[in-house]
């Protein structure tokens, strides 16, 4: 039987049959994010903690106006 893989957003567990998903990668490992999640990551990368790996040590973007 052949399966395939169906990818998730590590934050809101969407699958990509739901939402586009944008590959990463970080700390030598793949993840999935869709769209509506990643500002979680360029902003509080912190709320990922459990979720991606070392996230509790990312820095938010900072941010030049």
């Amino acid at each position: 039987m052949n399966q395939t893989t169906t990818f998730h957003c590590l934050n809101c567990d969407r699958s990509e049959q739901e939402i586009p998903l944008v590959a990463l990668r970080y700390d030598g490992s793949q993840a999935w994010i869709c769209s509506q999640c990643l500002p979680v990551l360029i902003h509080r990368p912190e709320q990922l903690a459990g979720k991606l790996a070392r996230a509790e040590t990312l820095s938010p973007a900072e941010h030049h106006d």
